[in-house]
């Protein structure tokens, strides 16, 4: 008799049937919070099936307290006031998957439902895509990210105090056939992984810096995309584990290298007829007018969602001339200066590459925004600005394409934006950008060693 295949469970029911086929005791269960760090929980058979119908509950403080841990203390959601309670889950059959290197277990996502909904990064990126099914449109998207490569250990890194790091390669060798046969194993593994647990990697390759690598996820439609981007972070840190390394996915881990990024691809087509809502054979660069209103509503509000893209203090260490990362809210055809990159092509490959976000972005945040802006753009009938051409960053930009320079400046942007609140709702608003500020004020009570080297003997 045939095993059920993890890809084809849909229904309760076929969950149901694939645990009983295995015989699984327990099952493992896992969400994503703000910071789109995976938690979650093994989970006893009798319970779990309970769940497919009912849902479950799991502390709300996963929505209270940051990437460390430590607990808010500027948000009203939850926090020592509410006293930390339950919120409900509902398990998603469609999320089934193996986890190879433990024997027949499967894993299953969730996401909040009920008040904390408003709140759940999956949940946000969901309404915004039935936000573009009601105005007759499908979303497909796909995302790349950059990410070093360390011959360290979890406990090595701290042991060192996070200096003098090992990289898995030393070099600049970018797009290297070198190293990605010397090491055809690694390489091998994380594709092998990405096959058996479904976010197949379309492209991998050395990028510039030592140890650093790129991976292109393959294109689904928009929420798959998430969900596969969000895994494909957790468990490539799991993998590089496993074999005494380790994967950081941080905005820029050294001065000296560029930063890492999250690219996200982005297209639609006409729900109903499939066919292409970007391409128009007979416009300049195969752009339609809905590409043109899509690009500009994601140009017009990047400044104000910019916290969505870039999250943590170290992401704006990234966004400086000259690495690889843009600056300012800029567009323009094939030219990867730009923010936004338009890729013309047929109607099946005309697309825009949002090439602002880093690596350390939360994938169902970062989509959700872009998608969110872009279907505003649509709905206001905007126009982009004019296309770069050349080096954007040699070239003197509008003030309304600034970006802004710090998290800090970032929450308050996104805390006074009405499209935002219009698109992803008040409640999400007022607790992400809270949970930024208080990302940035845990920044600030820290002493950095330049400050000690420019400051300690000569002031």
């Amino acid at each position: 008799m045939s095993r059920t295949d993890p890809r084809k469970v849909r229904s309760a029911e076929d969950a149901r049937r694939i645990v009983e086929e295995r015989g699984l005791t327990h099952i493992k269960v896992g969400l994503f919070d703000l910071d789109g760090v995976m938690v979650g929980k093994y989970m006893h058979r009798d319970k779990f099936l309970a769940a497919l119908d009912g849902g479950f509950a799991f502390c709300d403080v996963v929505l209270g307290w940051d990437s460390k841990d430590e607990l808010y203390d500027n948000t009203r959601f939850t926090g020592w006031h509410s006293g930390y309670p339950d919120a409900t889950l509902r398990l998603l059959p469609d999320s089934c998957r193996e986890v190879p290197f433990e024997g027949d277990m499967l894993l299953f996502m969730a996401e909040f439902t009920e008040r904390a909904e408003a709140i759940c990064p999956r949940g946000l990126l969901r309404r915004v895509l039935e936000r573009a099914d009601a105005m007759g449109f499908a979303v497909r998207g796909a995302l790349e990210y950059e990410f070093f490569m360390f011959q360290e250990t979890p406990e090595s890194v701290r042991e060192k105090g996070f200096r003098n790091l090992r990289p898995l390669t030393p070099d600049m060798m970018g797009y290297s056939m070198l190293r990605s046969s010397v090491h055809a194993e690694l390489y091998h593994e994380l594709l092998g992984l990405s096959e058996a647990m479904d976010f197949p990697i379309e492209g991998l390759h050395t990028e510039t810096g030592p140890g650093v690598l790129e991976a292109a996820l393959g294109v689904d439609g928009a929420l798959a995309a998430g969900d596969k981007a969000a895994l494909f972070k957790t468990f490539t840190k799991v993998w590089a584990q496993r074999r005494g390394l380790m994967a950081t996915f941080m905005a820029k881990w050294s001065p000296d290298y560029p930063g890492q990024s999250g690219h996200i691809h982005l297209s639609l087509t006409h729900r109903d007829s499939g066919d292409s809502a970007f391409f128009d054979a007979e416009a300049a660069h195969g752009m339609s007018a809905l590409q043109r209103h899509f690009v500009a509503g994601q140009q017009r509000l990047m400044p104000e969602l910019l916290a969505m893209f870039a999250p943590t203090v170290n992401s704006y260490t990234r966004l400086i001339p000259g690495f690889w990362a843009p600056t300012d809210a800029t567009w323009g055809v094939e030219n990867r200066t730009t923010a936004l990159r338009v890729i013309p092509g047929s109607a099946k490959s005309q697309r825009v590459e949002y090439r602002l976000g880093s690596a350390d972005a939360n994938p169902y945040l970062a989509l959700a925004a872009a998608i969110g802006a872009g279907l505003h753009g649509i709905e206001q009938g905007w126009e982009p600005d004019e296309a770069v051409t050349g080096n954007a960053y040699e070239l003197d930009h509008p003030i309304h394409q600034a970006l802004p320079r710090t998290l800090w400046e970032a929450a308050q942007r996104l805390k006074a934006s009405s499209p935002a609140r219009e698109l992803f709702g008040d409640d999400f608003v007022e607790h992400f950008a809270a949970t930024r500020e208080w990302e940035e004020r845990q920044f600030r009570r820290h002493i950095t060693d330049w400050e000690l080297d420019r400051y300690f003997e000569i002031i």
